[in-house]
């Protein structure tokens, strides 16, 4: 798993964060089993615990369910995993261009300096 956690933030909503990325962008697609606890633990660098805690999460906001003696599995329906991530680019980019306002940016400048750096 490709994945940094931000040191400054609780690494369990980070994980969900990231699972949910996963799943709306479906590189983990509707219906698959995910990697088990323990995999799962070891590929992201934290305690399995902090993975169970992650899955719970997860199941009890519709995003996957476990089946007893199987694992844990997508939710066929990724409509919610997909509005965790539009709401999470949505934070971001107003956290982004806070930042750049607060720092004197014009909204124009900001778009050259995006497609500046895109092109590096």
């Amino acid at each position: 798993m490709n994945w940094k956690p931000d040191k400054k933030r609780p690494i369990c909503p980070q994980l969900c964060e990231h699972l949910c990325v996963l799943i709306a962008t479906r590189k983990i697609g509707a219906g698959e089993k995910l990697m088990s606890v323990r995999e799962l633990a070891v590929s992201a660098g934290v305690t399995p615990n902090t993975v169970q805690k992650s899955f719970e999460q997860l199941e009890q906001k519709g995003i996957i369910h476990s089946i007893r003696g199987s694992g844990w599995y997508v939710n066929e329906d990724t409509q919610l995993a997909a509005e965790i991530m539009r709401k999470l680019v949505a934070d971001k980019t107003t956290s982004y261009l806070n930042d750049m306002y607060g720092l004197g940016l014009t909204k124009e400048s900001i778009i050259e300096m995006i497609k500046e750096y895109q092109n590096e």
